[in-house]
């Protein structure tokens, strides 16, 4: 089954209740967000309705109206996605990889100061460790193909459909995988993170098969809980547009799907991490990158390639072949 403990990863999450509460504000605070914004320019929508709209027009342009709004919140997060990255994630990921390795860190609010000290000192800007990631997830696109899909697990001929949805899923269960690499990152205390990632990349690749297996798992559980916290805050969310008319009140729908994500993030997303890097720390100790997995990726991966081009400048270091602990 998986390789990680269900137990000890709740631990480790829990000792970062600072980081827990912290992506609870942003999150839920997203939520607030979402719900006020649309919710205020559908109510504006439907006004501007009945003055200038017909006998249609407050539902139409207040629902167009909520899309407005919805979009709008949608289009600042975008904007704010390298602090996001940077402050919340990257931070939270520093204090599990050094909870995982036994280290101390500190408690209460401190946490977030030594994290962002930490970050700074792998990573340096926010546009670094962005462009960073952004590289780490094109180049993990190409492993679930080079390790073989479906076959690697469920090699029976004539289950084309079968095949394609379950890829599908493995593909879905690497959401995290680009947060594990920059845990290696911290890891090895590496002041070169584009070569240290070549590094991680290559090392997740060779050990793809019981990485992806232990992912899956982590989707299994991620999409249970996920279902049960959507039918649970559904109601709520549609009493909260209960009162705004006709298609308006539709989006409680929409809310309740954006509050499951904000719970997701808060809370699950932690937990799939944690437990990731643990059976990714445990599978890579004494392993070195392998050149020939170093050459499939490049070949199959425009987005690996890059990675090892920003390995070789000044900035990033050069070469592969370093064991864990080394770079």
């Amino acid at each position: 089954m998986w390789d990680f403990g269900i137990g000890r990863t709740i631990g480790i999450v829990l000792r970062t209740w600072p980081f827990v509460v912290f992506r609870m504000i942003v999150y839920f605070g997203i939520t607030l967000a979402y719900i006020l914004v649309t919710g205020t320019a559908a109510g504006v929508g439907y006004g501007v309705g009945h003055i200038f709209g017909g006998q249609d027009g407050p539902i139409s342009l207040g629902f167009w109206g909520g899309v407005t709004g919805f979009s709008l919140v949608t289009a600042i997060l975008y904007w704010a996605r390298e602090y996001m990255l940077y402050i919340v994630k990257a931070g939270h990921i520093a204090v599990m990889v050094h909870l995982i390795d036994g280290r101390d860190v500190p408690g209460g609010q401190g946490q977030i100061a030594y994290a962002r000290q930490v970050v700074t000192a792998r990573f340096g800007e926010a546009n670094t460790l962005f462009l960073l990631d952004q590289l780490i997830k094109g180049a993990l696109l190409a492993i679930t193909g080079l390790i073989g899909g479906i076959a690697a697990f469920m090699p029976i001929p004539g289950l084309n459909t079968l095949a394609s949805f379950v890829n599908s899923v493995i593909r879905m269960s690497m959401t995290y995988v680009d947060e594990i690499i920059l845990g290696y990152n911290i890891r090895q205390d590496s002041t070169k993170p584009f070569r240290t990632a070549c590094q991680a990349v290559v090392l997740y690749a060779q050990n793809g098969k019981a990485m992806i297996k232990n992912a899956i798992w982590l989707t299994v559980f991620m999409w249970v809980i996920a279902i049960v916290v959507f039918l649970s805050t559904l109601a709520p969310a549609a009493a909260v547009l209960y009162y705004m008319p006709g298609q308006i009140a539709g989006w409680g729908f929409v809310l309740a799907i954006v509050f499951t994500w904000a719970f997701s993030s808060a809370f699950i997303e932690p937990f799939c991490i944690a437990a990731l890097m643990q059976v990714y720390f445990r599978r890579i100790e004494g392993q070195v990158p392998d050149p020939e997995w170093d050459r499939r990726l490049s070949g199959a991966s425009k987005k690996f390639r890059e990675l090892k081009e920003k390995a070789r400048a000044p900035i990033g270091g050069a070469g592969l072949g370093v064991a864990p602990g080394s770079a």
